[in-house]
């Protein structure tokens, strides 16, 4: 991480551009927190680049005084991975939501996580596609009845935070848009965590979905003698989905992506010379 020597204040982290969320929306909060781990850290802005796909969430980098990219449907991950190999020196930041991260962008998480790349996935999950009007999402609950499926879902709701620990994830968190201060803390610690950081975030969608009532009944802090060390501990705590606990399920240590990749280029250096490689590629 590349930090400044002078304070950095969270309003100098917004730009010109006023988001466009509906009124309530959670990704204000989940915006705010974000800016405030930024400030906190003391990050340089010009070494920060927040990626995002599509959705509601997509807007994300266009409101943040950094670097941004929106690229394309569900292509997130692969986009930050490209930018934090290419640059290992930023500091990366991967948003989406529920639509983005577990439908057509599912395929890469896996992947992702196994690599362990060094970026911070800030997934905003309301269980709903919200910026399409309200159809149900990889999330939503089974039977859930709104407009478009006013006879109730018959998809069962997957598991992001057991998917990610069976991925074999070294960072998996979750926390809540209406709790900023514990929010704005986890993506800190994502953000220090060398390695694939992935924080699932409830971000309730007022305009199509529960209000943020309903979430806050349905949440609660992970217990006070959980080992963020001991994966199946983790993964039993993940499994009870009558709660959604909130705090860091899991971490550990393990090389991230690009250091493995710098220690291949730097074995391969040693082996060939420049001039050899390029002889041998014209064969």
């Amino acid at each position: 991480m590349i930090t400044l020597d002078q304070p950095l204040t969270v309003k100098e982290l917004k730009s010109d551009v006023k988001p466009i969320w509906c009124p309530g929306c959670g990704d204000y909060g989940v915006m705010n927190s974000t800016l405030k781990a930024i400030a906190d850290l003391q990050l340089d802005p010009a070494y920060v680049v927040i990626a995002s796909g599509i959705g509601c969430s997509g807007r994300f980098p266009a409101f943040v005084s950094s670097y941004g990219f929106h690229g394309v449907h569900g292509r997130v991950l692969p986009l930050a991975t490209g930018i934090k190999l290419a640059n290992p020196e930023l500091t990366v930041l991967a948003v989406g939501g529920d639509g983005d991260a577990f439908s057509i962008g599912a395929g890469h998480l896996p992947h992702a996580v196994r690599r362990n790349v060094d970026i911070t996935y800030i997934v905003m999950d309301n269980e709903i596609y919200g910026l399409t009007k309200g159809q149900p999402s990889p999330t939503s609950p089974f039977g859930m009845e709104k407009k478009v499926s006013p006879y109730g879902t018959v998809d069962a709701p997957i598991n992001p935070i057991a998917m990610v620990l069976a991925y074999g994830g070294t960072f998996v968190a979750r926390g809540f848009s209406s709790k900023p201060q514990e929010l704005a803390e986890l993506i800190k610690r994502g953000i220090q965590h060398a390695g694939f950081a992935f924080i699932q975030v409830i971000s309730p969608c007022v305009t199509f979905n529960d209000t943020y009532a309903f979430y806050k009944a349905g949440t609660a802090p992970l217990p006070p003698d959980h080992d963020p060390s001991d994966r199946m501990a983790a993964m039993r705590l993940a499994m009870q989905t009558d709660v959604h606990y909130l705090g860091v399920f899991y971490e550990e240590v393990r090389p991230p992506h690009h250091a493995q990749v710098q220690r291949i280029q730097q074995k391969a250096g040693a082996d060939f010379s420049l001039a050899e490689v390029i002889e041998r590629f014209r064969r």
